[in-house]
């Protein structure tokens, strides 16, 4: 298997019209969670993929399960907790152009997995573990559950991915400081956002945010610079890949998962530095056209299109 990974997905309600939650009567369904995401955006390019986690045994939870194993990602390894419930989200579309979002996640059965829970063969025979900086912040047993995990893959050869994914509305930074770059220290790649990296080191200068990552071992740094694109360094080689134009966002969640994607898909085929770095800007850019954490995300044939690498053909 190319990639796997773990962590809490969601049922998200989206309202139906903008405004405070008080005055919004009718909302959509649909799936998020930032490991499903990139799991999702993966499957799509290609790439063999699975994805484990804990969901109550209820609708919401057989939702999530079945949208991830249509997507065609492996969800054997998920269990079901008859007497916890799956995770909600709602966003919000008001003041900001990005949505707000309200987690109604605590004691979620996600929020109950460990280490115990952790199938060290599963790891064994994935080429990447995936992890983000979501899944410690949600209780002290998750946490102690991505150590053993990013333990287990360093063990084994497994390349160890991680996107700090910073969310102050989980923890305060303080914690999350100390957590997340301890993780880093486990990280072969690593994709902070430049706005994540300024939180966690006081870092503004792009060089001395990848010197930092460097040092602590990563050999793949990849800094998210927003529409502007991504900063990559891979030992002595640097540089920066443009990104790509998007007139209308509708809505920005889930593009850096998309664009972890993107990388690690440009990666895991062998593709220059430079190719990976605009599979990722791509991916990113495509998942703000749709609404959606993971609607947007393309097949392979349709990104290569909209990086310019392919002419499509519409009539």
């Amino acid at each position: 298997m190319d990639v796997v990974s773990f962590g809490e997905s969601m049922v998200v309600l989206s309202p139906e019209s903008s405004g405070p939650l008080r005055y919004v009567n009718r909302f959509s369904k649909s799936l998020g969670g930032a490991e499903s995401n990139l799991i999702i955006a993966l499957a799509r390019l290609g790439l063999s993929v699975g994805w484990f986690s804990k969901v109550g045994d209820d609708e919401f939870g057989r939702y999530i399960v079945n949208s991830i194993r249509a997507e065609g990602v492996d969800v054997s390894r998920v269990t079901f907790e008859k007497d916890l419930s799956t995770g909600l989200l709602f966003k919000e579309n008001y003041q900001h152009a990005n949505p707000n979002v309200y987690y109604y996640r605590k004691n979620s059965a996600a929020s109950t997995f460990g280490a115990e829970d952790i199938d060290e063969e599963y790891i064994k025979q994935a080429k990447v573990l995936h992890i983000t900086g979501i899944t410690p912040a949600l209780s002290p047993k998750a946490s102690e559950a991505v150590f053993a995990a990013v333990k287990i893959a360093k063990a084994n050869g497994v390349l160890v991915s991680f996107d700090p994914n910073l969310r102050l509305k989980l923890w305060n930074i303080k914690e999350a400081r100390q957590q997340i770059l301890e993780l880093a220290r486990y990280a072969d790649i690593i994709m902070p956002g430049i706005d994540e990296a300024e939180l966690l080191l006081g870092i503004k200068d792009i060089d001395k945010v990848a010197d930092y990552f460097s040092s602590q071992g990563s050999t793949i740094v990849a800094i998210k610079l927003g529409p502007k694109g991504c900063y990559l360094r891979h030992q002595s080689e640097e540089l920066f890949v443009p990104g790509y134009s998007v007139a209308n966002v509708i809505d920005t969640v889930g593009a850096g998962d998309g664009f972890a994607a993107g990388l690690l898909a440009g990666i895991l085929r062998n593709e220059s530095l430079e190719r990976s770095g605009k599979y990722a800007n791509g991916v990113g850019a495509m998942a703000t056209l749709v609404p959606g954490d993971s609607e947007g995300y393309p097949y392979l044939e349709q990104l290569l299109e909209f990086i310019g690498e392919k002419q499509g053909i519409e009539r």
